[in-house]
């Protein structure tokens, strides 16, 4: 297939023509071409965009106007779940099975969500007494939240309808138009979106979709016409695209990576946490900025719970994702495979041991597909414990006590999120408030009302969304603030 842009309501052709390969993991065959935008592009975008804040409909209806299509929108993306589920599978590599079952049905839970979180949206009102020219007045502070304006949302590929709709919902549902770019690895169903949009009612240059390599994200985030950008991706990236925001203080929220560790106690129910771990690491092939990539586990018990993840790994059923019964497919492209083998390769050379996986499997032969693996004895500060490899490698560490356990959960610069595994709700606290991440689960994996934070502390990101934390991102408090005499009488 040949893929366009989505600009102001309409599929166009990319101003110079230019396309690119999206190729499927699973089978390494081209599955589109897909068009390439260049700054041009991204400039006709926008400025469909902004001609939809500035003077169009959408920003001046009312929340439940608003919240209305974006139901709408929800409905057509229900209804087309396994159309848009296989054609994620077929693009990102996912099993179909979580492709429809997870993301795309939270891509519509996600619009629902922020509709009636914008419905309850409130306005404040604070009262007061001050003195002005000699006069006893009383002061009504009234605080409005309009829109923000024009939003770039720049998404990974990793789960691109459920990752476009958790940024769109909030930007959209606050009466924001939006230019979405989606990776290049994975833009299949995010383009679709426009579709689904006329279908929905959405006027015309309030969703708008571009493709595209480098050059166009970086001209999206730089335009002058953009108001806020909501990033989503690596820190290299992340930093540059807060450096080129800050030239027009622009505002940015950054959800970025991870290295999320496991810790398990001993008085944790050991069979249960072992899903939990290989779970938190395997699901999405570790293709995840929550992926649990860090097993810090009691070391009188690591012997034994060490073995049952192994089990745990060696039970996934690896194979084609357009298969129902498919719990684990490829990675997204050759050249991630070649990365994330060079951590597993340069940790084995410092001396780490490989207990399963390393290697891509016999079978399926075609595809990008690599074993789901364990490390063990792995240096401390080796890259494989530092850094985010966003692949399905887990690496063992032991701690014989609670101290020792928080200061190997703190010791990389990340700080996105923390599992805990333990029956002691005491320690689960203590551990909970010592442990430098934006946010901890205990005894499940990434489980969460979307009315809660989710971001990350130091390199894992700034700002957080969800609930009332992605609204007030995407609108701007303005004060009207009114005066009248004191003692003043009605009629």
């Amino acid at each position: 297939m040949n893929t366009e842009l989505f600009i102001g309501g309409n599929y166009v052709a990319p101003s110079q023509g230019g396309r690119f390969a999206d190729i499927e993991p699973a089978t390494k065959n081209r599955l589109a071409m897909v068009a390439a935008a260049d700054s041009a592009d991204v400039d006709r975008a926008v400025a469909a965009a902004r001609e939809a804040a500035d003077r169009g409909p959408w920003p001046r209806m009312t929340a439940e106007q608003r919240g209305k299509i974006l139901h709408r929108l929800a409905d057509a993306i229900e209804r087309r779940a396994r159309a848009l589920g296989t054609l994620e599978a077929r693009d990102v590599g996912k099993p179909i099975a979580e492709c429809i079952n997870h993301d795309v049905a939270r891509a519509a839970r996600n619009l629902r969500f922020f509709a009636a979180q914008a419905e309850v949206w409130t306005q404040e009102a604070a009262f007061g007494a001050a003195k002005f020219l000699g006069a006893d007045l009383r002061l009504v502070n009234l605080t409005a939240r309009s829109p923000l304006g024009v939003g770039a949302i720049i998404i990974p590929w990793n789960s691109p309808l459920m990752l476009a709709t958790w940024n769109l919902g909030p930007a959209l549902a606050a009466g924001n138009t939006c230019v979405l770019k989606p990776s290049e690895l994975a833009p299949l169903t995010c383009l679709a979106l426009g579709e689904l949009g006329n279908e929905a009612g959405l006027p015309p240059g309030v969703l708008n979709v571009i493709s595209g390599i480098g050059e166009a994200g970086a001209a999206l985030v730089a335009h002058p016409g953009v108001d806020g950008v909501a990033f989503t991706g690596g820190v290299a990236t992340g930093r540059a695209v807060m450096a080129s925001a800050a030239q027009s203080l622009k505002r940015v929220t950054l959800e970025l990576g991870g290295k999320s560790p496991n810790l398990v106690f001993a008085d944790a129910d050991l069979q249960r946490s072992a899903a939990g771990v290989a779970r938190s690491i395997f699901r999405s092939q570790g293709q995840s900025c929550v992926a649990g990539s860090r097993l810090l586990v009691e070391r009188r018990i690591a012997e034994e719970f060490v073995a049952m993840v192994i089990e745990q790994a060696r039970r996934l059923r690896i194979g084609d994702p357009l298969d129902e019964t498919t719990d684990y497919g490829p990675l997204i492209s050759a050249a991630h495979r070649e990365r994330v083998d060079s951590f597993v390769k340069e940790a084995a050379r410092e001396g780490a041991q490989i207990l399963t996986g390393g290697s891509a499997p016999e079978q399926p032969q075609r595809g990008f597909f690599y074993l789901p693996t364990i490390l063990d004895r792995v240096a401390p500060r080796s890259r494989a414990v530092c850094e985010e490899i966003f692949g399905p490698v887990l690496t063992v560490e032991r701690f014989d006590d609670e101290d020792e356990a928080v200061a190997m959960a703190n010791s990389t610069t990340y700080g996105l999120a923390a599992y805990l595994w333990t029956c002691n709700l005491e320690r689960a606290l203590r551990m909970a408030d010592r442990i430098r991440t934006a946010m901890v689960w205990v005894n499940s994996f990434f489980l969460r009302d979307l009315r809660t934070p989710f971001g990350g502390a130091r390199l894992s990101g700034l700002g957080r969304q969800g609930g009332r934390y992605s609204l007030e991102f995407w609108t701007e408090p303005r004060l009207l603030c009114m005066t009248y005499p004191e003692g003043t009488a009605d009629g």
